[in-house]
């Protein structure tokens, strides 16, 4: 979601903008821009199409330039047409780019338009851009410096001025902002994917830190004014293209690259140590009595099925709540909880968000669960667990998902090892069973070509309903998800066991009936809830674990799970619904790795 790249240099460097714009296509956006400063000033191009579009049209206009700034936006105020797209220039002398969401920008639109400034597009960016125009004394960094001490709410912003053409001045507040350091040149973006191939030199810019760039060097100011050294840090971004191989999308090849995620996500060592967790953890885990995990979306419900491992293997109890509702309600604070954020690129606003105001309610112990090391919750929290999912360019997450579950699996053993809850023989069941799973959702991605007979059926359908029970529910709520972000087909997901509490009242025989179908304790709960469905007429789609004698039958359709696989099993029951929204997607004919609205990686409220 919104993506920046910037550079002040001593060669054109408008490639190295549009090949850090293409790295970070994956994250969505509905429109992109490119500005360089030239003699006269700035000038850019803007394209509502794709990166490729924007590249077309700076080659066919010569756009180049030593000093320069480009963007991915999603869009939020406004709509996704050029007058809204950045670079947005104020009074043809200053560019700027934004992500995040500007607060009161209405506040400050009208003092700005009693100063005489004219505003062309719907964003609030173009604030911002009006404001440091008005503040500019001739010192760019101070300028900024003095406009984001006025903005409230989040932000990452680079900015030119063509009085100083060597410069790039950046700032941030709630949204990533890194600096990338060259020899004669240095970097500004939102990702250091974004730089790869340019350099591996990185500062991480901390909430508030404002930034110049010239040729020779970098200077921070914190949000006190206070100019500061930050910690240069060596990343090896890859960039490298990433190929489809014989996949028809990203999600789909990252469906089948799940076998071998979990496999290098899994611990290599013989037992369930807190040290996986990071230095310190052992203490930390022996100074808590409860769990508060926060996350949005999938990380949502991995958090939500985690909560049953950690109740039921650790016996400590577990609260889930969703990051964007946890924030802005009344909350008792307990400083012996550990508190878990979930996400997949950490940097999820959201997350980010709940964990300063759990951090600020005085919850001391703090742990991440991410995709990537150099992100800044796996910065701000004091524990880290980092999942090798790979890159995911799906915006639609999967192997993410799966590889969250194993993380907080691992979690949930460690602490009930740390307990006394756990004997070494079910440590090592344990560990066997994790070890195993890679064979286990080989066997699983094998009934692919059952389930792409099914999903023609799917296709033509406009609602659904999926079923789970226990530790299933959230799996349930996971593949309704899956299906309704890809496939635009609307989807709810409820316990099984509310069927008759209301949901019953929508099945007929158009609404196709998602079934998740483990052979565990609540299995016969779980047939007198199908039989529910038969007796409306509904039509049941049912993965089945092979001995739960769920068979064929008059408004029963099953595919057969290859095994049941204890409190494992959710990991395995999510693949055959990633398969079942990927396919489905594919007969409507939608855009499956970049689904309309959404975005990759959530950076705004």
């Amino acid at each position: 979601m919104c993506g920046i790249v910037g550079a002040a240099a001593q060669r054109n460097i408008v490639p190295v903008l549009i090949e850090g714009l293409r790295r970070l296509e994956y994250r969505g956006y509905d429109s992109c821009g490119v500005a360089v400063l030239g003699d006269s000033g700035p000038a850019r191009a803007r394209s509502v199409a794709r990166v490729a579009d924007l590249d077309e049209q700076v080659r066919d206009s010569h756009l180049g330039g030593i000093t320069g700034i480009a963007h991915t936006r999603w869009a939020t105020h406004g709509a996704p047409v050029t007058d809204n797209a950045h670079p947005i220039f104020s009074k043809d002398a200053l560019a700027l780019v934004h992500n995040g969401i500007i607060e009161n920008y209405e506040v400050l639109r009208e003092t700005l338009r009693g100063k005489g400034y004219t505003f062309v597009s719907q964003t609030d960016t173009e604030v911002i851009a009006h404001l440091i125009h008005s503040l500019y004394r001739g010192d760019l960094f101070a300028a900024v410096r003095e406009a984001v001490a006025q903005l409230h709410g989040a932000y990452a912003i680079a900015v030119l001025h063509k009085d100083q053409p060597h410069t790039v001045v950046g700032a941030r507040q709630g949204s990533p902002l890194v600096v990338g350091l060259g020899e004669g040149e240095n970097f500004l973006a939102s990702d250091a994917l974004a730089l790869a191939g340019s350099t591996e030199r990185f500062i991480f810019l901390e909430e508030g830190d404002v930034c110049e760039l010239t040729l020779d060097g970098v200077r921070i100011a914190d949000r006190e004014g206070n100019e500061v050294r930050r910690e240069v840090r060596q990343v090896a971004a890859y960039g490298g293209a990433v190929e489809l191989g014989p996949y028809r999308h990203f999600m789909q090849k990252e469906i089948f690259e799940q076998p071998r995620a979990i496999s290098d996500t899994i611990p290599q060592s013989d037992s369930f140590d807190a040290s996986l967790f990071g230095e310190g953890a052992d203490k930390v885990f022996a100074d808590i009595d409860n769990l508060l995990i926060l996350a949005c979306g999938t990380s949502y419900y991995s958090g939500l099925t985690a909560k049953y491992w950690l109740e039921s293997i650790a016996k400590i109890p577990t609260q889930v709540e969703i990051a964007s509702e946890y924030r802005y309600r009344e909350s008792v604070p307990n400083p012996k909880s550990l508190v878990v954020v979930i996400s997949q690129s950490g940097e999820t606003a959201d997350t980010l968000a709940a964990l300063k105001h759990a951090q600020e309610l005085g919850h001391r112990h703090t742990l991440a669960v991410c995709n990537v090391s150099t992100s800044a919750m796996v910065r701000q929290t004091e524990l880290a667990f980092l999942t090798h999912a790979g890159r995911e360019i799906g915006v639609a997450s999967t192997k993410a998902f799966t590889t969250q579950l194993v993380a907080l699996f691992v979690l949930a053993v460690t602490l009930a090892k740390l307990r006394g809850r756990v004997s070494p023989e079910q440590e090592a069941e344990y560990l066997r069973q994790l070890r195993h799973l890679p064979a286990a959702l080989n066997s699983v991605l094998a009934l692919e070509p059952q389930i792409i007979a099914w999903s023609e059926e799917f296709s033509r359908k406009e609602h659904a309903l999926f079923l789970g029970r226990g530790m299933h529910y959230p799996i349930a709520l996971e593949g309704a998800l899956k299906l309704k972000e890809i496939s635009y087909i609307h989807a709810e997901a409820y316990p099984a066991g509310e069927l008759k509490h209301g949901p019953l009242a929508l099945v007929t025989e158009a609404m196709p009936v998602v079934t998740v179908a483990p052979n565990d304790a609540l299995l016969e709960k779980l047939k007198s809830n199908i039989q529910e469905v038969r007796a409306r007429g509904g039509q049941l789609y049912v993965f089945a674990d092979a001995d739960t004698r769920i068979v064929n039958d008059d408004g029963i359709h099953v595919i057969r799970m290859p095994e049941h696989y204890g409190l494992l099993s959710p990991i395995l029951h999510v693949v055959p619904l990633q398969l079942l929204a990927y396919h489905t997607a594919c007969a409507r004919g939608t855009d499956v790795d970049k689904p309309r609205n959404l975005a990759k990686s959530v950076t705004v409220e």
